[in-house]
């Protein structure tokens, strides 16, 4: 029924489209589709995204937004804006791995340290790191907006303590379509499985998987907490949600349409990620009220997962070029 419903929203998205004209003085009505839960720090950076918009157009640009995967996970609304039926969209960095392989370089494990996350957002923002991925997404149909910030993913289960490196091995776990997830849990001796995020919570709760790797604040806010029993602060991945949109509808708007859409989305993003931190801290603690066992592994554990996964980075930073490894790997200086 929620596809079906999906397939019908799409489809009036679609009519619309083909009955708009270029933009003019006339009020402009955006679509947003997105896969994040209410009260999630990406659903609220985009809700101050379109409250922004608003107020700096006065009320002649507004944006509808359709959260939680209402219309369709990443891949589907990602989808409908290269194809113009959607206005804006938002993917996760894993997710985006199937429309170019170059994503994957920040989802590589351990390539990127909590601690030096001011210095990757400088690059993102004003440096060659973001240039690279605004031309990137130009090239599919997409033009970038805001890097919104996800986290750091870290792995929980549902069925069985994994206090050790050693507990992962025949875990079943969920993963996204991106390949870098799919063998990153093999190289910990998992068995992933890839599954759409709207049907990860049944999955767990039917036992169809063990467990996933998730940021704490998506997990709390999603309510997986209601089936997840243990906890694992691995940090084994960086993300970023991309707000993205379609690249002709962007060209089509005038030059002061597309100012307050830049203004807003930077303002917006810096709302965004600064209350990123407090919400991780919140869901963690929220973990802890729930009677789920919380454990934080020594730089010995991380020291041996970091080995255990080098033979992922050494596969994908042969597919990567080598100019976009380096600005990541300087973030790290």
């Amino acid at each position: 029924m929620k596809k079906l419903l999906s397939c019908a929203i799409l489809l009036m998205f679609a009519v619309s489209a083909l009955c708009a004209g270029t933009a003019d003085a006339r009020p402009l009505k955006l679509r947003l589709g997105h896969p994040m839960a209410p009260g999630n720090n990406v659903t609220l950076g985009y809700e101050k995204f379109a409250e922004l918009v608003k107020q700096k157009s006065k009320g002649q640009i507004t944006i509808q937004i359709f959260p939680n995967a209402q219309i369709g996970n990443d891949r589907v609304t990602t989808e409908a804006a290269q194809a113009g039926t959607l206005d804006l969209t938002s993917s996760s960095t894993p997710n985006m791995a199937s429309f170019h392989p170059y994503y994957m370089a920040l989802d590589l494990p351990y390539v990127t340290n909590p601690k030096n996350q001011q210095k990757l957002y400088d690059a993102i923002d004003n440096g060659e790191l973001g240039k690279f991925y605004r031309e990137l997404s130009r090239k599919i149909g997409l033009e970038t907006l805001m890097f919104s910030e996800f986290g750091y993913r870290n792995f929980v289960s549902a069925t069985h303590d994994i206090a050790n490196v050693s507990d992962f091995k025949g875990f079943k776990v969920r993963t996204t379509d991106s390949p870098v997830e799919v063998d990153v849990a093999k190289a910990l001796g998992m068995n992933p499985a890839p599954i759409a995020w709207g049907e990860t919570y049944t999955a767990m709760q039917q036992g169809t998987v063990d467990g996933e790797g998730n940021t704490y604040s998506l997990l709390n806010d999603a309510k997986h907490t209601e089936v997840i029993k243990y906890a694992t602060d691995t940090r084994h991945n960086y993300s970023m949600h991309l707000l993205m949109m379609n690249k002709k509808k962007w060209d089509s708007l005038t030059d002061e349409q597309r100012k307050i859409l830049r203004e807003a989305a930077d303002e917006a993003l810096k709302y965004q990620r600064e209350i990123s931190g407090p919400l991780e801290q919140k869901a963690y603690d929220a973990f802890v009220k729930a009677g789920i066992k919380m454990h934080h592994y020594t730089d010995a554990q991380f020291a041996e997962l970091y080995k255990l996964t080098q033979p992922v980075r050494d596969k994908y930073n042969a597919q990567i070029p080598a100019e976009l490894t380096k600005m990541i790997a300087d973030t790290q200086k």
